[in-house]
């Protein structure tokens, strides 16, 4: 074995992965605005205000349904190819919903956010172009890297949303979209030096094992449910928290968008380490840390809905998202072969962000429901599932002879 020093990162930063890097953090810049804005948007725009979430809904529905599609239009055309398209694309649909909210068509605008969805799910799938760049027992570290471009994304995206608002137009928010144009369009510049790099004649010609196949594995299901309900937990609660804090608990909008603030960082900022922690760990054993840290923010739910109860809460939320969703990647990756890849991720990434719009879609409703101790009691079942998924997956190991 290659003895590690400080040289491992550099030769890990490879082109592709510096190229995926940069990329993420102006493609990612459509999540945190579409959070942001859509539903201020389309309070003001669309005819009843129990529309006004409608936007970001869409475009949760487009991610999900953008991932069979980003994986199919990538089998066939290749990653650089299939990036740039994506990257002109989310420009083109910026374009749109600027016009949409200049011309108050909230029905155009729920359109516009459709397609950003269809874009954004090419963006997910930089993670997999980072695994697919270095060696397996690199991987980790990749998707880490890649993730760490979103702490960057959630400031940038917002800050530059919120100060062109009226730079362009009269109509609030027409600029924010214009602006979020230009930050997706930038990757196209970068991709022009990405290299393909698989054989993609190996992907057509094979079609490898079926869907049913693939998700009867157990650590293939044990990486989808980790992923996937790890994700719908944390937008669950997420999604819930300024609908908590701001309208039920009447804390100010300032102290509620720090929360936030602190959860997104707490989401991304320990992908400086996740990669080292599964490597030496593994990604089961980071997975319990996950739900264990879930289990913290639950916990914190019993007592008095304070405004520090709220931020700890939120970070040991993300904490736990970060460590599920990089195990969970790191570890699908390794459960497919060269020609069923495309097929493995557009499944997983259909499953994960159908089951995130499920947890965003019912969040709104619950909360107006129910309270804040009894949003985190619904989250214990899924947890478990998380547990025992994980658990059949490593006994089923220790029973399989090497």
């Amino acid at each position: 074995m290659v003895h590690v020093h400080s040289g491992q990162v550099h030769v890990l930063m490879n082109k592709n992965l510096v190229i995926l890097s940069l990329s993420q953090i102006f493609s990612f810049t459509a999540a945190p605005v579409t959070v942001f804005l859509s539903g201020i948007i389309g309070s003001q725009i669309s005819p009843l205000i129990s529309l006004s979430t409608l936007p970001m809904s869409i475009s949760v529905v487009g991610i999900a349904i953008g991932a069979i599609l980003a994986t199919k239009i990538m089998s066939l055309i290749g990653r650089k190819a299939g990036f740039i398209s994506a990257a002109i694309g989310n420009f083109l649909v910026c374009v749109l919903a600027s016009y949409s909210i200049m011309d108050q068509n909230f029905f155009l605008f729920c359109f516009a956010n459709f397609f950003l969805g269809i874009g954004m799910s090419f963006t997910h799938q930089y993670r997999f172009a980072a695994a697919e760049s270095v060696e397996k027992n690199k991987i980790p570290k990749a998707i880490s890297i890649i993730l760490l471009g979103g702490i960057v994304s959630a400031f940038l995206g917002p800050g530059i949303a919120n100060y062109t608002k009226d730079i362009f137009s009269e109509q609030l928010y027409v600029g924010s979209y214009l602006s979020l144009g230009i930050l997706t369009i930038i990757p196209v510049v970068f991709f022009l030096f990405y290299e393909n790099t698989s054989k993609l004649e190996i992907s057509t010609k094979y079609s490898g094992r079926s869907r049913l196949e693939l998700i009867s594995q157990p650590r293939f299901l044990q990486a989808l449910v980790a992923s996937a309900l790890g994700y719908a937990i944390m937008t669950f609660l997420m999604t819930a928290t300024p609908l908590s804090m701001h309208v039920m608990e009447k804390m100010s909008i300032s102290k509620t968008g720090m929360v936030i603030q602190f959860h997104v960082v707490a989401m991304f900022l320990p992908s400086l380490v996740t990669g080292i922690l599964i490597k030496k760990f593994g990604h089961s054993n980071m997975m319990y840390v996950g739900v264990f840290l879930y289990s913290i923010t639950i916990l914190i739910s019993f007592f008095d809905q304070t405004f520090y109860n709220y931020m700890f809460a939120l970070i040991f939320l993300g904490l736990g998202w970060n460590f599920l969703f990089i195990s969970g990647t790191s570890l699908l990756v390794l459960t497919y072969r060269e020609e069923e890849k495309f097929r493995a991720q557009g499944l997983n990434d259909f499953i994960v962000y159908s089951v995130h719009a499920i947890g965003s879609l019912s969040a709104g409703v619950l909360i107006a429901l129910t309270n804040w101790k009894m949003m985190n009691i619904i989250c214990i079942p899924f947890i478990i599932l998380i547990i025992l998924t994980t658990l059949r997956a490593d006994l089923k190991e220790r029973k399989t002879p090497q």
